[in-house]
């Protein structure tokens, strides 16, 4: 009987080697294939026993053919078998066994299959919607995942609780390197609620909840400099002791990103602004700082406003980021600008001697990312779960493992900044204005929304992250305008695929009055990529004619004259909203209180209602109203307390 049958075994041998990229690895031999199906074992058991590493012990699931008998219990155990669990309701064992002895049981009659005990795991909503999930698990160089594994993030932010779980890294050692306080309160930990949240969406791990609320980069390392207090407020000169604690050791902590998700009302113009000033520093020293746009994108009586993008958010600079309401889908294909997130222009300002106003009026923010009803971290006994129980998720009645909702641009700004730490680890040689780049031009423009909301998208990590990998690490100052950007000369296609949804990138660039569009700004090097240098340095405006600067980008870029509402394909394609040239010309060309197509310019950062700012130059937490935008959530995943380390 069993001669008969050998033939059929080795056609189909023959039928499935021909399809190996489906079912097996490229080098799997036809006699393996035969093995595979007389052994009755999962491919990846077959693979750690062909790889020689047969000794290896392994946590295996032994279904029998029939029923479990003693028998086959006994035999299992002397294969060296221990650790066998049990269920009450299945016959399949878990058993601990070398990978060879497993194999070779799996030939036995009564047994139907014998595969590997493998972590079970949710990807999280935000990181699987914004391509984390991709970039993790498959996507760095030569195919390795990234973490962020080596990248440091300061978090400038109400503190953080560093006994919860989300914290520590695979080997259970907190990743929360320093913390120090700079409110006067003489406390590190996060009694407002705020600051862990945040740091937990860039960098929390997925122990909790088989990783449904892991962080961006989960293995990246913080730094906690708690800058806001017990109420959520802080002052100017506490945040900029902060900043200056960063500048003078960053290079200690190997501090890459600073992450400002706190904003107080833009008044001052960047030029003057000290925060603004501070960041500058910064980011001339190469760090990458990321800002929040604020959370007064409508009045207190529902209606759309623009201009009150708060400060540091107002800093050229910066990477301001505003919120999306992803509608509690992974799909991108129906994502939205969050109400209540911030719009430009800037509408800081300065007056001259002759008590003319002038106005910043920056396109901002400049990409957009989740920011509505993200689940992350809930630090112990927080005033904000205090006030408004209804925020903590019920995903555990552990204080180490609790979760909370919150809504804000302050969510969505270290998502993106989670995205930087892992464009870092993929090409640390990135300069700021690089990654301000690569970001901007793989987001995805969002139909419907114009750049005042959206700058050129929706945040795009698997791009990002792909095109990081690809710049070359020799740039320098003296490399040549023009000079090849990428260590390859055949550019991507410029889409990407992302929960079953293929969405075109924003192939383009904010640069403070205007847009830049053309592959260019991915194939040559530009001199606007430098250190010290603004992007906006790669446009000339005279006599109100806006025209590229050939002497800092090549000529193949193009800029825009219309500020435009997107038709969801590319920057450059759409509506024409509002002339660029009012952004430069005279300022009553673009007064208080003008119509911009669907809402209007209200005054100098100050706007009434609950929970904003009012101008009092006081740092506040931008964390939006506690209700957020309505929306179907997504399914609540609870943590049965044991810890998944598959991140």
């Amino acid at each position: 009987m069993r001669r008969a049958l050998f033939p059929i075994f080795l056609v189909a041998a023959l039928l499935i080697s021909s399809h190996q990229g489906v079912i097996f690895e490229k080098n799997v031999t036809q006699a393996q294939v035969v093995e595979r199906l007389v052994a009755k074992a999962s491919l990846d058991l077959l693979k750690r026993v062909h790889q020689g590493r047969g000794d290896t012990k392994l946590r295996l699931l032994i279904e029998p053919s029939t029923q479990w008998n003693n028998k086959l219990e006994s035999k299992i155990k002397a294969l060296g078998g221990t650790n066998i669990r049990q269920y009450s309701h299945f016959p399949v064992r878990v058993v601990t066994l070398p990978a060879a002895a497993a194999l070779a049981l799996s030939t036995r009659k009564d047994i139907s299959f014998i595969s590997l005990d493998r972590e079970v795991r949710t990807l999280g909503h935000v990181s699987l919607t914004t391509g984390a999930d991709i970039v993790r698990t498959s996507g760095g160089p030569g195919g390795n995942g990234l973490d962020g594994t080596g990248i440091g993030i300061a978090v400038l932010d109400s503190g953080i609780d560093t006994g919860h779980k989300s914290f520590l890294d695979r080997d259970g050692n907190n990743r929360v390197l320093v913390s120090l306080d700079f409110t006067g309160e003489n406390r590190t930990d996060d009694p407002y609620g705020h600051g862990t949240h945040v740091a937990s969406i860039a960098a929390g791990n997925g122990r909790i909840a088989r990783s449904a609320y892991i962080g961006i980069a989960p293995n990246a390392n913080i730094v906690n400099l708690r800058v806001l207090n017990s109420q959520g407020v802080g002052s100017t000169s506490g945040v900029l002791a902060a900043l200056d604690w960063v500048a003078s050791n960053h290079a200690t902590h190997n501090i890459r990103i600073v992450n400002l998700s706190l904003g107080m009302a833009a008044v001052e113009s960047y030029r003057n602004d000290p925060i603004c000033r501070a960041v500058r520093r910064l980011v001339d020293a190469g760090l990458i700082v990321m800002a929040a746009a604020g959370n007064n994108g409508k009045d207190s009586d529902g209606n759309k406003v623009y201009g009150h993008i708060h400060s540091p958010g107002n800093e050229p600079s910066a990477i301001t980021i505003g919120a999306t309401n992803t509608l509690g889908t992974d799909g991108r294909g129906d994502d939205q600008i969050a109400t209540f997130s911030s719009r430009g222009p800037t509408r800081s300002h300065w007056t001259d001697e002759a008590g003319v106003t002038h106005y910043d009026n920056l396109i901002k923010p400049d990409l957009v990312a989740p920011g509505n009803r993200i689940i992350d971290a809930e630090a112990v006994d927080n005033l904000l779960v205090t006030q408004n129980p209804e925020l903590d998720a019920g995903i555990s009645d552990i204080d180490s493992r609790k979760m909370m909702y919150l809504n804000g641009t302050s969510m969505a700004t270290p998502v993106a900044a989670g995205a930087v730490a892992l464009m870092l680890q993929a090409n640390s040689t990135l300069t700021p204005n690089l990654v301000k780049t690569l970001l901007m031009y793989t987001a995805q423009p969002l139909a419907g929304f114009n750049m005042f909301e959206q700058g050129t998208g929706q945040l795009n990590i698997e791009a990002a992250v792909r095109l990081a990998g690809r710049v070359r690490t020799n740039l320098t100052a003296q490399t040549p305008l023009g000079a090849p950007l990428l260590t390859t000369s055949d550019l991507p296609a410029s889409q990407t695929t992302i929960a079953g949804y293929t969405f075109s990138w924003s192939r383009g660039i904010i640069l403070n009055h205007t847009y830049l569009t053309g592959s260019d700004l991915i194939a040559k090097y530009q001199r606007i990529y430098g250190r010290g240098i603004l992007l906006m340095d790669g446009v000339v405006n005279s006599s109100g004619v806006i025209t590229s600067d050939l002497t800092m980008v090549s000529e193949g870029i193009v800029p825009g004259d219309q500020i435009l509402t997107s038709d969801g394909v590319i920057t450059g394609d759409g509506i024409p909203f509002l002339s660029v040239y009012a952004l430069f010309g005279d300022p009553a060309e673009l007064e208080e209180g003008d119509l911009l197509g669907d809402g209007v310019i209200t005054g100098d950062g100050v706007i009434t209602g609950d929970g904003v700012i009012t101008g009092d130059l006081v740092m506040q937490a931008q964390s939006a109203t506690i209700k957020g935008d309505e929306t179907t959530s997504m399914a609540l995943a609870p943590d049965d307390g044991n810890d998944s380390l598959d991140y």
